[in-house]
């Protein structure tokens, strides 16, 4: 069995929503930087993945928008080579180094994949 590190942005009033609270800083950035890289995927539901992919993929011209800070460049840099897996029942098509994974996705954990994936995030 592999671990699977699940996160979550939860303000002490028990808030949710992922611009609540603090805005990201260069510490916190360091943080999920690192947490990302002990990890060999990411696991996403279709909307964390929407949301992800809209601020965090590489522009096809190959340079970082300019309200990328340079603090925050390698959280960027992680977070769009690190593999992903999606879970959705109603979008069958991914492409930011992520794969598809029906509704019913403890399948593509089975064992053929174990000895690929050491550790795989979760992220809500």
């Amino acid at each position: 069995m592999r671990p699977l590190r699940y996160s979550i942005n939860v303000t002490l009033d028990g808030c949710c929503h992922h611009e609540a609270g603090l805005p990201p800083d260069e510490q916190s950035m360091r943080c999920w930087t690192a947490e990302m890289e002990r990890a060999d995927a990411l696991l996403f539901g279709r909307v964390t993945y929407e949301m992800m992919e809209s601020a965090w993929r590489k522009p096809a011209a190959g340079t970082w928008p300019d309200w990328i800070d340079e603090w925050q460049i390698p959280f960027a840099e992680t977070i769009d080579r690190t593999k992903k897996y999606v879970v959705s029942s109603t979008r069958s098509r991914v492409d930011w180094n992520a794969d598809w994974c029906e509704a019913t996705w403890g399948k593509r954990f089975g064992s053929s994949s174990r000895s690929r994936v050491r550790a795989c995030s979760w992220v809500a």
